[in-house]
């Protein structure tokens, strides 16, 4: 029986995932890996030598050097013989996905959307606006959100995923595409309030402090929340003043906060 292959960690997800000739429709395909597209990117993009890539991959340097040239050369027969080449999404780490590590997020794995399981018959998602741990305090600009998959008010398993600076609107197609049941936010204005409800989630708004004790407290039915707009600003992409975004929300009125009962 073979060794396991050791997880590499890849640092960002492939926006773009097909290139093809313009000019002639081939018919043959090759398939890069995340690994060979992460070493790519390492070396020939943030220039990278091949130890500090190893490094950023948590592989050594003779596995990289393998990927790299593995990469290089299917990039090669693409541009010389017009192939389409694929960014796949395929096992190049311990049997399973590899990891997708934001070092810059501080905690927990950022997953492109891509790569979420179904929702369980009897699971709710909860999606919490993220920073550093923390409850984003708004929605409309948050970069992350914590991903809960809760069942019988037990926290099942939490992913977290990368909105890629989108506005709300195309957040709140994001979350309906995950499945999502409800939100849990900071700050969060109309548009954003609208859009959520069009897509059918629900939103506890108003919400600070630590994102796994939030989530905590809203499958035990004591979270404090409101739900309607609180944040007083000229769209959700434009400024505002919604107070700080490191904890404690400033953003307008809490008058209609309460503790939440059952979501079931």
């Amino acid at each position: 029986m073979g060794r396991p292959r050791r997880c590499r960690k890849i640092g960002v997800i492939p926006e773009y995932r097909c290139f093809a000739p313009e000019d002639v429709r081939s018919e043959e395909t090759i398939d890069v890996t995340l690994d060979e597209y992460e070493a790519l990117r390492l070396i020939d993009s943030c220039g990278y030598s091949q130890e500090e890539a190893a490094k950023q991959m948590d592989v050594s340097r003779t596995t990289v050097t393998a990927i790299y040239d593995s990469v290089r050369k299917k990039i090669a027969e693409c541009l010389v013989y017009g192939k389409t080449l694929y960014i796949v999404s395929d096992s190049s780490c311990c049997s399973k996905d590899a990891c997708f590590i934001n070092e810059d997020i501080g905690k927990g794995m950022v997953l492109s959307h891509e790569y979420f399981n179904e929702k369980g018959e009897n699971t709710m998602r909860i999606a919490v606006t993220f920073e550093d741990g923390k409850v984003y305090g708004h929605f409309g600009h948050t970069k992350f959100f914590k991903v809960y998959d809760t069942n019988d008010g037990k926290v099942l398993e939490s992913k977290i995923v990368d909105t890629s600076g989108s506005g709300h609107g195309a957040i709140a197609g994001l979350l309906k595409e995950l499945d999502v049941d409800s939100v849990i936010c900071g700050g969060i204005g109309g548009g954003a309030q609208i859009a959520l409800a069009d897509a059918g989630i629900k939103l506890y708004s108003g919400v600070s402090g630590d994102c796994d004790e939030a989530v905590n407290k809203f499958l035990a039915g004591t979270l404090e929340y409101g739900t309607s707009a609180n944040c007083n600003h000229h769209g959700e992409e434009g400024g505002h003043k919604c107070g700080d975004h490191s904890g404690e929300h400033k953003c307008g009125h809490h008058g209609d906060g309460h503790k939440c009962g059952h979501h079931k």
